[in-house]
């Protein structure tokens, strides 16, 4: 059995865990990021590294490789952190760094989204014909595409689906992005304002939204609106044979995929009407960023 190490980075945390190669997350670590500055949050992926080496049964001249996914824009090629909106690595040679620092030379970079898409594409176990999509609901709102076990990615930015404008539920009905509308820190933000409350957290709306609370309910309505759009231009464009959902928000709060379906099927047609059967949470219990990163690193 041959074995990696699949590091996910964000600007709140960096996880990496041991993956073999059937998928199997064998051991997880993780520290706080701190993107105060580049060297700092490069050590703070070191150290979560080696916390998880040091921590491991697995010998280190048994790691085949290393996997790690990175928000934002990616060039795979030269092993380049390119641009990130949370975290400060603008041009960032992480693949060099990683290496120099680790003393392993197998490394494959990608951005994020497309390392968690790859494990759940893996776990769903689609047809060679057969188009998938992962939709990622937390700090940002992006998702990815994969067919044939290929990548759909454009001229490099494809996926950025948070990006997209949609209607909102104001008096005017006036439009912005998906993210602004619909994301962890977007909620935040409108729950803050609407119980004048700064150490509110996204997640006491879900918890006030399962009480029944009146403005957590009109939030979370005002949220599904909002996703529904963005999913139903996902599918109209793409018509994939299966949506997987993950993320934190989506996640913890499975709950809303039944509220979204409810609010897509009014937008369907009937030829469009099969993805209501083939829309689902994800089950990796949110691994699945440092499983595909794992994984990746076998290919």
């Amino acid at each position: 059995m041959r074995y990696a190490i699949g590091i996910d980075i964000g600007g709140t945390t960096v996880e990496a865990g041991i993956v073999n190669e059937k998928g199997d997350l064998i051991q997880k670590e993780s520290v706080q990021s701190d993107p105060s500055n580049k060297e700092k949050m490069f050590l703070q992926v070191i150290q979560c590294v080696n916390q998880l080496l040091n921590h491991s049964s697995i010998p280190e001249d048994e790691i085949y490789g290393i996997g790690a996914g990175i928000p934002g824009k990616i060039d795979r090629r030269n092993g380049v952190a390119v641009f990130q909106n949370n975290l400060p690595w603008s041009n960032f040679p992480i693949v060099h760094r990683l290496r120099e620092a680790l003393g392993i030379d197998n490394i494959v970079i990608d951005n994020d989204v497309y390392m968690a898409a790859f494990a759940e594409w893996k776990e769903a176990k689609m047809l060679e014909d057969e188009l998938f999509v992962y939709i990622t609901i937390s700090t940002g709102i992006s998702c990815s595409i994969i067919q044939g076990g290929n990548f759909i990615r454009g001229a490099g930015f494809a996926g950025e689906l948070g990006l997209i404008p949609v209607f909102t539920h104001t008096a005017d009905h006036s439009m912005e992005r998906l993210e602004h509308a619909a994301s962890g820190p977007a909620m935040q933000a409108k729950a803050r304002f609407i119980y004048v409350n700064e150490a509110l957290v996204t997640k006491d709306i879900f918890i006030h939204f399962t009480r029944g609370e009146s403005n957590a309910s009109r939030l979370v309505d005002e949220m599904i609106h909002a996703l529904t759009q963005g999913v139903y231009m996902i599918n109209s464009i793409l018509d994939p044979h299966k949506i997987v959902f993950g993320g934190s928000v989506a996640t913890y709060n499975p709950y809303i995929l039944p509220l979204l379906k409810d609010k897509l099927k009014n937008y369907l047609i009937e030829e469009q009407l099969h993805i209501l059967q083939n829309m689902e949470i994800s089950n990796l219990n949110n691994g699945q960023g440092i499983i595909g990163a794992g994984l990746r690193a076998f290919r």
